[in-house]
């Protein structure tokens, strides 16, 4: 068996941006940790273009010429600076506020100026700026101050208003049309109840297209012109159409649907009535996203992936050819030798299905299981690469990842099953996929492992609590311990969304506390290895430090915190020690 430290040598190559002369910059981890990257041709040598030891957000070419803008953060604290890289190779930091959060918004259509969104004023709020491209610091122009989670979607065709999206909860949103000259905000989405509007973009009609699931429980695309009118132009009742692109020039666009956790891609054209389809790529069986049109409108490029496809960037004909123009390596290891899962469905307590992945090592016998959770909770477990899972199956584990309820993916009211005073809910779903693990000859149930990262990590410590006689080892990445530390010391923009979901210390503190695992940590039976980095934003690190205090009284706890990471190990020497770690734990306890 190959030792992990080959299997996080995997590279990945994703985020693509196409320049007005066909140049392809993307984001590759070559170095250790993502780096912008320029291709001329398919699979042609690539040029790296910055050089830093952190890691690279974001690329996007301005309209005219090869200047790039991108983002970069510091120790994974999330705080991103923006900068401007031009052709000569010169780095620019526009930004210079090292304390604030920026959140690119684009450029206008000569590439003149940008938008943004930060939190310099008030750490809580997010407000709206537009700057000169050959600016820096505080020359950026104030244009609207927020009270809320703000982010700019796109400039308008004639560049005079900006595209305003508002996050009230993760399933609750609100679209407004900013004018730059005047500050005029005009709200484009009244509604009542939890509607999300969502991958809004400007069409060259002046209107804009997006995805929503007003009126509705799957997201469907549709177009909002400036009035406010709503028109649904494809819908799908049972999966979502999650996503859209638009060339600015030709109206030409692509939208995907997440069938069942698989991306499928469609390219179409704009029509006065609606759409008109023009073909479907052919890509990897699994996850696609990040579309970017070339000037010709013929083509666009696509990160696509799989279980067993490492990231790359492909670029796709809208007629349906497809062509691999990045060559992320695999380390030397053979793609044949990677497995693909399968997704099956398990009934959970009140006799609703549970979607979940499988993959099953190799072997011969019983084999132990990783039970993987994933965070948000609204996200959805997908087939997407893996190294560290591809790594244990080739030591003989099995993978067992659900969507419990919660997940995304499944309609707004399977989201919503988990809410607040249902949150357990989701941790009984985790006991049936046990029950369904248990009733196959393929499963040693005596070597069970929880693991999760970031929400994940709070299923991973209430599933050794709730069910502490199940498992024979649990590791929690990045985790929540206790609810009500968590939302004391988590991001202040992040505060009042995440309350949406979990419930507020003011009205709900007493339920938090009784479902927050560190309260039951006495009932933990399983040795437990906690991960976490110093710099998280999201889950304070604090969360960590209290779980394994406590955790250690009672059972074997090994705890690793990197001082340079954030909510998750993003740098690949931190990302080796990490699960080299995690790989002797459960060597020695599984």
């Amino acid at each position: 068996m190959r030792d992990i430290e080959r299997y996080l040598n995997v590279r990945s190559a994703s985020g693509a941006s196409v320049s007005a002369n066909g140049t392809l910059a993307f984001l590759l981890d070559a170095t250790g940790t993502p780096q912008v990257w320029t291709l001329e041709e398919p699979l042609g040598w690539p040029e790296q273009r910055t050089f830093f030891d952190e890691r690279v957000t974001f690329c996007s070419f301005a309209p005219e010429g090869e200047t790039l803008a991108f983002g970069m953060d510091e120790g994974g604290n999330e705080r991103a600076q923006l900068y401007r890289l031009d052709p000569d190779g010169d780095v620019t930091n526009w930004t210079r506020r090292p304390e604030a959060k920026h959140r690119w918004g684009g450029w206008d259509s000569a590439g003149e100026r940008f938008a943004f969104a930060s939190n310099r004023r008030e750490a809580a709020v997010f407000d709206i700026y537009v700057q000169d491209r050959d600016a820096t610091g505080d020359a950026a122009q104030l244009i609207h101050e927020g009270d809320g989670w703000l982010s700019v979607a796109g400039w308008s065709p004639d560049d005079e208003t900006l595209l305003v999206h508002e996050a009230h909860s993760s399933f609750d949103h609100d679209l407004y049309a900013l004018d730059i000259a005047t500050g005029d905000l005009t709200h484009l989405t009244p509604h009542e109840g939890a509607v999300r509007f969502a991958g809004a973009e400007w069409g060259p009609d002046g209107n804009i297209y997006l995805v929503t699931d007003k009126d509705r429980d799957r997201l469907a695309l549709a177009r909002l012109t400036t009035d406010g009118d709503l028109t649904v132009i494809q819908a799908d009742d049972e999966w979502n159409v999650d996503g859209v692109t638009i060339d600015e020039e030709s109206g030409r666009l692509v939208y995907s649907r997440n069938v069942d956790g698989y991306t499928e891609l469609t390219a179409a054209k704009l029509t006065g009535e609606g759409l008109e389809q023009i073909g479907t790529p052919d890509l990897p069986d699994g996850v696609a996203g990040g579309v970017d049109f070339f000037p010709s409108d013929d083509q666009f490029a696509v990160t696509a992936t799989s279980d067993v496809d490492n990231a790359n960037v492909h670029v796709c004909g809208v007629d349906g050819g497809r062509e691999r123009w990045t060559n992320a390596s695999t380390a030397g290891l053979p793609r044949e030798g990677f497995r693909r899962s399968e997704l099956i469905r398990y009934e959970t307590f009140d006799d609703r299905e549970i979607p979940a992945y499988v993959t099953l090592p190799d072997t011969e016998g019983p084999a132990p299981v990783i039970v993987d959770i994933h965070g948000g909770p609204e996200s959805q477990r997908r087939p997407s690469f893996s190294a560290v899972k591809q790594y244990f199956l080739g030591c003989g584990y099995g993978y067992f990842e659900p969507n419990v309820r919660g997940s995304t993916g499944y309609g707004k009211a399977y989201t919503h099953l988990d809410d607040v005073e249902k949150r357990m809910d989701s941790v009984k779903d985790i006991r049936a996929g046990v029950d369904w693990l248990r009733d196959h000859d393929a499963v040693d149930d005596d070597r069970l492992v929880v693991m999760g990262g970031s929400y994940g990590g709070f299923m991973c410590l209430a599933c050794l609590t709730e069910y502490p006689d199940v498992w024979a080892a649990g590791v929690d990445i990045v985790g929540i311990a206790s609810f009500v530390t968590f939302l004391k010391n988590t991001g202040d923009w992040r505060r009042a969304l995440r309350e949406a979901e979990y419930g507020s210390l003011e009205e709900d503190r007493e339920f938090l506390e009784s479902v927050s695992p560190l309260n039951h940590a006495d009932e933990i039976r399983a040795p437990l290895f906690v991960l976490h980095g110093a710099n998280d934003p999201r889950v304070p690190v604090g969360e960590a430090e209290q779980i394994a205090e406590e955790a250690s009284e009672h059972v074997p706890v090994e705890k690793l915190i990197f001082e340079d990471e954030g909510h998750g190990i993003s740098k690949r020497a931190n990302r080796i020690e990490a699960y080299s770690r995690i790989a002797s734990f459960l060597d020695e306890h599984v």
